[in-house]
């Protein structure tokens, strides 16, 4: 993978290093959709990070297909956009669990201490949730996420989807998926963010 791959995608060299066809394969898919979310130069933006700092792998299903809202990041939305109904129930959780009252859902300040919001599928059409689901993206992801688990990292695992990738990890929190269809089946009074905090050396500051 040459440079130009790299700075196009501001995907860290390391992980190239690590999974080379998987990336190519990955970019491969990039390259056949068309009118889709994130923007083509943030589908990667959870690999901007070296992989030896990930401590937690937060796994959700796919971006959010209103344009404007995905970043890249899972459940991720840009400083002063609306909230999507399942960031509100996440950050209603965090008030419940730990105190904290968050109004801003870029989450790239949890991505800097070592959380790696992931997707299963990383690409989604406008205005069609899932709609990229059995491109080749859950086959990539599911390496990423398996290397991560096995490393050691906890897995914040919301839902059915993040549930199938459940084994790959040691050490786990597993709840419902916070959206409105779900949220209330388990997810609301799960205290994933102190149990998670419970399960690391160095908490995280949510």
């Amino acid at each position: 993978m040459d440079a130009s791959t790299h700075a196009q995608f501001n995907i860290h060299p390391e992980w190239f290093k690590l999974f080379p066809s998987e990336f190519e394969a990955a970019i491969k898919i990039v390259e056949t959709v068309q009118n889709f979310a994130p923007a083509k130069e943030s589908i990667f933006k959870a690999f901007q990070v070296v992989p030896s700092s990930i401590k937690v792998v937060i796994v959700g299903q796919d971006p959010y297909p209103t344009a404007g809202d995905a970043t890249g990041l899972a459940f991720s939305v840009s400083r002063n956009q609306n909230l999507p109904k399942s960031l509100q129930n996440l950050f209603k959780e965090l008030k419940n669990d730990l105190g904290i009252d968050r109004i801003n859902g870029d989450l790239s300040d949890w991505q800097s201490q070592g959380v790696f919001l992931i997707n299963r599928v990383l690409t989604v059409p406008i205005g069609d949730a899932n709609g990229h689901k059995n491109l080749g993206w859950e086959s990539f992801t599911e390496k990423i996420i398996g290397y991560l688990g096995q490393r050691g990292a906890v897995g914040l695992l919301m839902g059915k989807s993040a549930e199938e990738v459940g084994n790959y990890f040691e050490k786990k929190v597993v709840t419902a998926h916070p959206s409105p269809l779900s949220a209330y089946r388990g997810f609301f009074g799960s205290k994933i963010y102190s149990k998670v905090n419970k399960l690391l050396d160095e908490p995280i500051n949510w």
